[in-house]
């Protein structure tokens, strides 16, 4: 009988750093800016992406160093996994976390790193300016209508 698959096995917390990593699906929706609702909290997604993103493939171009480049950067961490409501819906580890299936457009089902953008499911079907191309007072004029 085959071992069921780590996702399933373990709890976000229990994954090792390289099984932890290849959850991310790619979709690099957590590099659209957000802004957050004073009074609410309610944080809404907006189509203004990331200026380290490279548009080719959904991946950062300074991944090891994002945090230091973008201070508003958040590095996803096991032990914060009681935080994720923030992340978008299809977020593998917000799914994970929540109990769900991955997506079946999963690059860990598909075999495919890019299967995220042949679903349409990435950052790619969404953003329209880069961070570097507007204020931060602009921010406001590009909040998604849809939820993520």
């Amino acid at each position: 009988m085959a071992q069921e698959v780590f996702w399933r096995r373990k709890g976000l917390k229990e994954m090792t750093p390289h099984e932890w990593e290849s959850l991310c699906d790619g979709c690099a929706l957590c590099c659209l800016h957000k802004v957050e609702d004073e009074d609410t909290q309610e944080v809404f997604y907006t189509t203004v992406v990331c200026h380290l993103l490279d548009l080719n493939d959904c991946h950062c171009t300074e991944y090891e160093k994002r945090c230091q480049l973008v201070p508003s950067c958040i590095k996803l961490k096991p032990e914060d996994v009681e935080s994720f409501d923030w992340l978008p819906p299809s977020c593998s580890y917000r799914l994970i976390h929540e109990g769900q299936e991955l997506p079946d457009w999963h690059p860990l089902l598909t075999g495919e790193r890019k299967s995220v953008i042949h679903a349409n499911a990435s950052v790619l079907s969404v953003y329209e300016v880069r961070d570097n191309e507007i204020s931060d007072d602009q921010l406001i004029d590009f909040v998604l209508d849809e939820d993520y």
